[in-house]
């Protein structure tokens, strides 16, 4: 995989989007300082210049069906916690797609798709990781770095490199949908049968509820104290 780094961007998916006839047909793009990261519900990503991997990986699937677009999600997530378990860190994924350590946020994805007919013809897949950020400016309410959780500074090169030899090998076994999604579901945050307080924005109010199961389309099934099974898609509800 070829790696493309830039100085300053606005944004790494933006950055990727507009010079996507120019790269390689699979590439990850880093940038030193991203200007106006963009995270899921249009929230910005905060991210300090030099601290931190700011980067989208970009990549044309093969006769990919666009009803199938939540293994691309699935495979990026998991690339992620096994970049974090090469360092020690046990992460989950917080469906859809942000990665925790602990109750604590060290990693954002916002993936991207263009669709030809009923396949996918490109894909782009942002995230920032924390790495060596120590102070947290923005009003995000529970971010956390890799160098908070281990106490040491990591070189950012080396990480770059690592967590580009992970999307690659993870990318190869795209096609293994079942075995993906499986190890999906075992990696989920709050998957414990234990019950959490969400909002749900369907019916505009609290529920306490745990987590049942993630259909291989992305779709959340949460069970309510009351043995209430309900269906959400993506911005449908909240975790409190």
């Amino acid at each position: 995989m070829e790696i493309i780094r830039l100085d300053s961007t606005d944004s790494t998916n933006n950055w990727a989007s507009a010079h996507e006839h120019e790269l390689p047909p699979i590439a990850l793009v880093c940038c030193h300082e991203q200007t106006a990261g963009r995270g899921q519900r249009g929230n910005v990503w905060e991210s300090q210049p030099g601290k931190n991997i700011t980067a989208s990986l970009i990549f044309h699937p093969q006769e990919f069906p666009a009803d199938q677009q939540f293994h691309i999600s699935e495979t990026v997530a998991l690339a992620i916690v096994d970049f974090l378990k090469s360092y020690g860190v046990n992460a989950q994924i917080k469906w859809p797609n942000d990665i925790y350590v602990g109750d604590k946020k060290i990693c954002g994805i916002l993936v991207e798709h263009v669709v030809s007919g009923r396949n996918i013809t490109r894909s782009i897949a942002g995230f920032g990781i924390n790495i060596n950020q120590t102070r947290f400016l923005s009003d995000a309410p529970n971010p956390v770095s890799l160098t908070q959780i281990t106490g040491k500074d990591h070189d950012l090169d080396a990480a770059i490199h690592c967590i580009a030899s992970i999307l690659e090998k993870r990318l190869q076994s795209l096609n293994d949908k079942n075995s993906l999604h499986q190890e999906f579901l075992n990696s989920l945050w709050r998957k414990d049968g234990a019950y959490y307080n969400f909002f749900d924005r369907k019916n505009n109010e609290q529920i306490n509820a745990s987590i049942q199961t993630v259909e291989p389309s992305g779709l959340l099934h949460l069970q309510t104290r009351n043995g209430e099974t309900r269906t959400y898609s993506f911005k449908e509800v909240e975790y409190l």
